[in-house]
């Protein structure tokens, strides 16, 4: 067997096909769906993943506002945020966050499980979050995916 003629392919901008994915987050883990979640933005689960390219797909996430935490998580937990400006520490919890919008808190924890740089940034920019059943992205024909049946 002639061990020279192997290749590595590396995906680029060009050969990387992007998908629609829908997810619905109905009693969902929010920890696990969101490092679920970041694995498909990132293309962790394609054959061709490269580290260095965007080749994950566009995923939609439906019914936000139903997602679930375990244990005292919802009170106990805090987001830290802070102004640059003297006294302008604030910190929320997971319920606060719920309250006023359940499509921020969800892009908070999975812009945590993505890379911390511009393609980590880029990446983020494929997650579309809906509090409800409702999203505008039918032309798309998104792919229903149940995350608990991948690892």
């Amino acid at each position: 067997m002639d061990t020279l003629s192997f290749k590595t392919v590396s995906a680029n901008k060009a050969t990387v096909t992007k998908e629609w994915v829908l997810v619905d987050a109905t009693d969902m883990v929010l920890g696990r769906m969101g490092s679920k979640v970041a694995k498909l933005l990132r293309g962790k689960y394609k054959p061709n993943f490269t580290p260095h390219v965007d080749c994950g797909d566009n995923v939609i996430i439906i019914n936000a506002d139903k997602v679930r935490l375990t244990g005292n998580k919802w009170t106990d937990r805090e987001y830290m945020t802070y102004s640059m400006y003297p006294g302008g520490q604030r910190a929320t919890t997971p319920a606060e966050m719920m309250e006023k919008s359940p499509e921020k808190l969800i892009q908070k924890v999975v812009k945590g499980m993505l890379p911390k740089n511009i393609l980590g940034a880029a990446i983020l920019k494929n997650l579309h979050v809906y509090a409800g059943a409702e999203h505008p992205h039918e032309a798309q024909q998104p792919k229903v995916i149940d995350l608990n049946l991948i690892k």
